[in-house]
């Protein structure tokens, strides 16, 4: 896997995770939804850059948690390994954890799942849905057990 990682915001409390915390994450995700090996881009922004993001690209108005920008519309992952873009808004992290009640890094595996089963071909729906839930449920203690030991 490689992960080109680009925070485009200033670090802060909203965010408490670090470049290797977020790399960690995202090789448990991509292990988990059975799209190991594969590359994407992740970047890290605030609400205002993916308002504009969002407004350029998919004419909604507004900031965003987290866009998906799949490399292809149909991807053929037994050819291409570079699955696409995600763009995540800590600033739309932050509001979300506290208004469900999550700790960041669950949220953001949440947010990641989604956005990279986007990224692999998958619509939203009920199976989009469980395969997001099933990776949280199966990363997020890995990832805590982990967390414990960095610090």
């Amino acid at each position: 896997m490689t992960l080109s990682l680009t925070y485009e915001c200033r670090p802060d409390s909203n965010f408490p995770l670090s470049k290797r915390e977020v790399m960690f994450m995202a090789e448990l995700l991509l292990k988990s939804l059975n799209i190991e090996g594969f590359d994407f881009d992740l970047k890290i922004t605030d609400d205002s850059a993916i308002a504009e993001i969002n407004q350029d690209f998919l004419g909604c108005v507004g900031p965003t948690n987290v866009l998906s920008f799949p490399f292809s519309e149909t991807p053929d992952l037994a050819t291409n390994k570079y699955l696409g873009e995600i763009v995540l808004s800590v600033d739309t992290l932050a509001r979300e954890t506290r208004l469900y009640a999550q700790a960041p890094e669950e949220h953001m595996i949440r947010l990641l799942a989604h956005a990279l089963l986007h990224l692999a071909g998958y619509d939203h729906g009920p199976e989009m849905y469980a395969l997001t839930d099933t990776a949280v449920e199966s990363v997020a203690p890995i990832f805590r057990q982990r967390m414990v030991g960095w610090q």
